[in-house]
This record gives structure tokens, sequence and C-alpha cells, in this order.
């Protein structure tokens, strides 16, 4: 995993190398969603690579931060390590601006808000720090007209409606051919009507649809809601709030808004998903891409030549480009993070370790001579 690398030297008598080093120390801000494995995919890898680090969880998920970080500091003086390798310092945004000010922590690692976002990685920029940064998604699924609906259909309800549309590659577009688009908002609007015969507690088994965060996100959705309609879109299916104790709302369809309509354009962290009709593959890429966030994105065809443009330079922008399977339930083996206004960062998988660590590049002389390199001759 933490290859170095040794290249051939332009010069007699010498060693041209390569070697990783760890940082030091880093810090990881992790949001509200995924109180848990977020901090897990930073702190794991910080770990392997040497470094030891300190976390600041959501204050709305502060005995989630502290059960986790007991369990780790526990393994690890089991181990003979300090616990402290393994750090946490609960508190609101005055804690994650210490730390982003802050020249100690070598690497800030954010998961949130595009907004919040931008202000940790040009603080953390200023004073020449690192940054990775995992912000907003407004995650598109295109369907072409030779696409397996019945497969379209369970991908788009996980995907939409999952953990209530508070997942940052929840998919908050349908971009459908219009050969399909109606029979799939159909198609979807019944299988909303299921989805509500099965809200509930989260820790319920037989619940597969849960409440919103906080009332923030309640009011959010309301908003968006409001906002869609204003703009000429035609509510399908929810659009208002579940009267019962909790933060619960309709898992809400949307059609009849253009793809550049301002709502659209914007992600709302919610289960509200626009519908839009596409002409063509081409055109729905385009679609695809013309949003800020580069997260998630996914094509459901049978067609290679749509599959193969779809995965190309002109294709997807994101950093998640998926082929019938949804946008969301990303695997951790490979890299996840996303382009544009998603921050370009990478963690879990593939070579993701590397930004948690310095790279030397090395030159050995075990010759007795002191050649220059590019043939310079200075004598």
């Amino acid at each position: 995993m933490l290859e170095g690398k040794i290249f051939p030297s332009e010069r007699p008598g010498h060693v041209l190398m390569e070697n990783w080093n760890p940082l030091g120390s880093i810090g990881i801000i992790s949001a509200f969603n995924f109180p848990i494995a977020v901090f897990g995919w930073n702190n794991a890898i910080a770990m392997v690579c040497g470094n030891t680090m300190i976390w600041k969880g959501a204050p709305s998920t502060s005995l989630c931060s502290v059960a986790t970080t007991k369990i780790v500091a526990s393994v690890l003086e089991k181990n003979g390590l300090p616990g402290a390798i393994s750090a946490l310092c609960c508190g609101g945004a005055d804690i994650g601006s210490a730390m982003a000010e802050d020249k100690r922590l070598s690497l800030v690692s954010f998961t949130g808000s595009t907004q919040v976002g931008n202000k940790v990685g040009t603080t953390v920029q200023a004073r020449f720090g690192k940054s990775l940064l995992e912000l907003g998604g407004n995650n598109a699924i295109i369907v072409s007209d030779d696409a397996d609906l019945e497969m379209v259909i369970r991908a788009i309800i996980f995907a939409c409606a999952g953990t209530a549309g508070q997942r940052c590659t929840t998919t908050r577009r349908l971009i459908l051919h219009e050969n399909v688009h109606d029979e799939i908002v159909k198609r979807l609007t019944k299988a909303y009507e299921q989805i509500m015969k099965r809200v509930g507690d989260p820790i319920d088994s037989n619940t597969i649809y849960g409440p919103m965060h906080s009332q923030i996100g309640v009011d959010n959705y309301l908003a968006a809601v409001q906002e869609a309609l204003k703009l000429g879109g035609k509510i399908e299916f929810g659009g208002k709030v579940i009267k019962r104790e909790g933060f619960f709302v309709e898992p809400t369809v949307v059609t009849g808004l253009p793809h550049n309509s301002p709502i659209v354009m914007k992600e709302t962290f919610a289960p509200i998903v626009y519908v839009l009709k596409a002409p063509n593959v081409d055109e729905a890429i385009k679609w695809n891409n013309s949003v800020n966030q580069g997260l998630s994105s996914s094509i459901f065809t049978q067609n290679l030549s749509n599959v193969f443009q779809w995965l190309g330079p002109k294709g997807s922008d994101c950093g998640i480009v998926n082929v019938n399977i949804p946008t969301s339930g990303a695997e951790i083996g490979g890299a996840f993070g996303g382009e544009k206004h998603t921050g370009g960062g990478r963690e879990s998988g593939s070579d993701s370790w590397k930004q948690y660590m310095r790279r030397s590049t090395i030159t050995i002389n075990y010759s007795k001579e002191l050649p220059l390199a590019q043939g310079i001759k200075f004598e």
C-alpha cells in the first residue's frame, strides 16, 4: 500500500528514489449524517500512515464521537500505545476554525457543506497547510431509453429516499430519456406510496424511511418545495411534513422544471428529487455536468456506446461515475470524493493514503564522481 519507487537515474553511479513519511498531526472535522464512518475512513488511513489526529464531530452527534473515541483509545492502550494518538475535541464552529488555523495540523480533512468547506480550505491554504475537502453533491442518475426499468426503480428508491435524502451521494436529479420519462414517474410514485407504509424509528428493523436530523432540515425542505412550486414545478408525490413525533417529511418527486432552474441547480439536503426530461443521452450528460458540484453520478443503460461515452473525457465530470447502480452506497475500496465544488479531496481506498503523507524525492550518489543533471557542465 505505502510503496516507495526507484527510478532510473540519468547520472551514472546514482540512485533516484521516492520515499513517503507521515505528516505528523492531522485534523478531522466530520458531519452529522455519517457521525462515525467518515471519521473511520480518515482515522484508519492516518494511523496506518503514522500520524496522530484530533477529531471534531458534529455538535449534534457528540455522544457518537465520545463513544467511538473511547473504543479507539482502548484498543490503542491494550496494544501499548497512547490513547491520545486519536484524540477528540467536541464543540462548534469555534473549534473547527481553530483547527483550520492551527499550523500544528499539517492536514485538515473536512466533510460538510460547500460553503463551510470553502472557508476551511482557504483558511488552511492561507497558512500553506493541506486540506482534504469532501463537500456537497447535486448528484444525478441518467436513464437511457434502453435501461432495465425494474432495476432503475429499485435504484432510485434507495438513492433518493434512503437516509431521508441526507447523504452527500443522494440522488437530487433524475435525468430521464423522454421515451421512458412518464413510465418511470408513474412507477416511482407508486413505489413511494409503499415507502410511506414503513416510516418510523430507524432502529426498528421494519423501518426503511426515517426522519430528518433536525428542524433545520425540515425548514430547508419546506423552503425548497415552495421555491420549486413558484418556479413552475409540479409535485408528483410528497411535499409535506408528516404529522407525527420527530422531524419527518414526505419523500418528494418534482417534475416540470427545466434542467437549469435555480432550485434544480442547488443542492438541498432533503429527500427531494427533480425529474428532468431529456431528448437523448448527449444532452443528459451535459445536464449532469452543468451543476457546480461533481460528487456522484450514474447512468442506466444496456448500450456499450453510452457506457464508454459516460466514462470518457466527454462523459461525467464527477469523482464517482457509476453504471447501472445508484449514486449512493459507494464502496470504500475505491477513492471517495468529487470534483469542482465538491472539493477535490479523496478518502478511503486506492491511493488516497498519499494525502496523509509527505513525499520526498531522493538522489543517492554512490560513485566517486559528481556529474550534474541534464548534462550541465560547470567547470
